[in-house]
């Protein structure tokens, strides 16, 4: 996700001012970042770019992605970044009962955090118990834990100093992937969880934000943070305690230092790569033709992983409820525009995703239909009978005049009550692929009548709209994974995610007269369902129903599956690319080697 650049709205010799700016603050970064390499020449190190500042230094409290977590935080599992088969991290081993309602945890032997104090089932305890697990603190990570139709929670408790034990109200076979969530140092963070702020809610929720100093993170990933400059960089310095090692005993991660540049945009990204400035950067589709002219004078190469893991969807306010003063989130007669599942399948139909494909990616992407990963086992294709909405204007037109609409004398939309059709789609402003997007879409519900306003915004502030409740529609791209229970906080109606219809959360004021549809409930029914079982048959058949829902209902509406593709420069070595991999070309970045061009 990126930073905001431009509205449209600027014309003249504002754009030609703007335009100056921007140019000038490049320089100024890509000479900054040249000081930086010149200034450590010895060192190993690797550029980076995000186009977002992280939002928040503490792993619990985190919604957004990119983040600072994979470079600085591990779990008790992790997932492989090819396979995505669940892997050892901090647990060396685990040892599931008969029953499958109790876990066992063995962490490894001498583990420390970065400031060289013991990591013990200590951490574990009060990351799980007092944090995760704890009602009073707003997580989406306890999403992931919530288990059958009651959704309980499991209890945890210490054995010794290096096994912790869960319990767990029923069998739940997403249990141990969840484990990837990250460990936290008990000895920094517990005095803030049971001491109160003047506003009455635990410190906690104010501790480690991104104004904190970061000597002050303590983590047990591969890296700390050395420093961090607003909308500028975050460099990261290897963590001398980590835990793993190379196959020669030798410490790692072998790059000692990661300088992750915060750049404004994805074209200033592509300056910043063909310039020498960035080592990996992910490719759009545009970026291709151009880069692969470059390789071998560039000395990098372009690695394709296959479709991405992930989603790209517009999604639509179904929120029918109102503040705690009764003013509704959604305007009254939009909402009854969102809930009428004839408009939304008929904005489906309107939307014509074959061209976005041809037009705005160069071909190289495919269709998407489904709110679960093509790569997932459990993914359900159109030829295995998913509904699907091909570019069909009439069919469109023919739904919403069914529904009750009407067009006027100028062919434009207009409801019963003869309000014209018009709402306003949210879009992180940063990125112009998602600009495209949208113009794309404006124009192609343009034809049905139906008039859509654009408003780009910085990221930040797109996610503290969608988390106030406080949007109509918007457009974004989530990762992805295998486990279709990773997504629950998103699709389940309890989810502290469940953004196109956000129930009541826990810290937040409270809402009133706030519903949930019948589809909501079967959703609910089917996400219990699909983590009881354990035969995979079973749980394919349960998660293609979930699909089938979400494709009827279509409360969200998916567009297209990207291509994932990186460039790598030739000194960057041990990089394994897929499209599985969310953290862009680094899932084993503690095992990734630089190596000096001039030896």
């Amino acid at each position: 996700m990126s930073v905001a650049a431009f509205r449209d709205s600027r014309r003249g010799r504002y754009w030609l001012l703007a335009g100056l700016m921007i140019v000038l603050a490049i320089a100024l970064s890509a000479c900054q970042a040249q000081n930086l390499k010149s200034q450590a020449a010895r060192i190993p190190q690797l550029v980076i770019s995000t186009t977002t500042d992280p939002k928040t230094f503490n792993y619990a409290l985190n919604n957004s992605s990119p983040n600072i977590f994979s470079f600085t935080f591990d779990g008790l599992v992790d997932e492989h970044g090819i396979t995505a088969e669940i892997v050892p991290a901090l647990a060396e081993s685990w040892q599931i009962s008969e029953d499958k309602k109790r876990i066992t945890f063995t962490l490894r032997d001498g583990l420390k955090w970065s400031d060289g104090a013991p990591l013990t089932a200590d951490d574990v305890l009060f990351t799980y118990k007092d944090v995760y697990l704890n009602e009073a603190i707003p997580t989406d990570v306890r999403d992931a834990f919530r288990i059958g139709d009651k959704k309980q929670l499991p209890t945890v408790k210490k054995l010794d100093d290096r096994r912790v034990e869960f319990l767990l109200p029923e069998p739940s076979s997403p249990f141990l992937r969840a484990m990837g969530a990250k460990i936290l140092p008990a000895h920094r963070l517990r005095q803030s969880v049971f001491t109160k702020g003047s506003d009455g809610n635990p410190r906690f929720l104010t501790t480690w934000g991104t104004d904190t100093k970061p000597a002050e993170i303590v983590t047990n990933g591969p890296y700390t943070i050395e420093s961090y400059a607003n909308s500028q960089r975050i460099i990261y310095r290897r963590n001398p305690y980590y835990w793993r090692k190379g196959a020669q005993g030798e410490t790692l991660p072998y790059i000692e230092r990661i300088i992750w540049q915060v750049v404004e945009n994805s074209d200033s990204r592509m300056l910043r790569f063909r310039s020498g400035d960035l080592d990996i950067a992910g490719l759009r589709p545009e970026d291709f033709s151009l880069l692969k002219r470059e390789e071998q004078r560039g000395k990098f190469a372009i690695l394709n992983g296959g479709p991405t893991s992930g989603t790209t969807f517009i999604a639509f306010n179904l929120n029918r409820a109102t503040n705690t003063n009764g003013k509704p989130f959604v305007d009254p007669i939009k909402s009854r525009w969102f809930n009428t599942k004839a408009f939304r399948q008929a904005v489906a139909y309107a939307l014509d995703r074959q061209s976005i494909i041809n037009n705005l990616f160069r071909g190289i992407g495919e269709l998407q239909n489904s709110p679960i990963s093509v790569q997932s086992p459990y993914f359900l294709s159109p030829q295995q009978g998913l509904k699907v909405y091909e570019h069909d204007p009439a069919k469109a037109k023919s739904l919403l005049l069914g529904a009750g609409f009407k067009y006027n004398a100028k062919q434009q939309l207009l409801d019963e009550a003869g309000n014209r059709v018009r709402f306003t789609m949210i879009l992180p402003a940063g990125s112009r692929t998602a600009q495209q997007f949208a113009a794309q879409m404006q124009q192609d519900l343009q034809s049905i009548g139906i008039q859509l306003d654009l408003n780009p915004v910085d990221f930040n502030v797109l996610v503290e709209s969608i988390s106030n409740r406080n949007w109509e529609c918007y457009f974004l791209s989530y990762t992805g994974g295998v486990e279709p229970h990773d997504g629950a906080n998103y699709w389940t109606s309890a989810g502290t995610s469940h953004d196109f219809n956000q129930g009541p959360n826990v810290g937040a004021p409270p809402i009133k007269n706030w519903v949930i549809s019948d589809w909501e409930e079967e959703i609910d029914r089917l996400f219990v369902a699909g983590a009881r079982e354990y035969d995979e048959t079973k749980r394919k058949q349960i998660y293609a129903d979930f699909q089938r829902i979400i494709q009827e209902q279509v409360p969200v509406i998916h567009l297209v599956t990207p291509t994932a593709l990186s460039a790598i420069r030739d000194r960057v070595q041990g990089v394994q690319f897929s499209g599985l991999d969310t953290r862009g070309s680094l899932w084993n970045l503690y095992e990734l080697k630089v190596v000096d061009e001039q030896s």
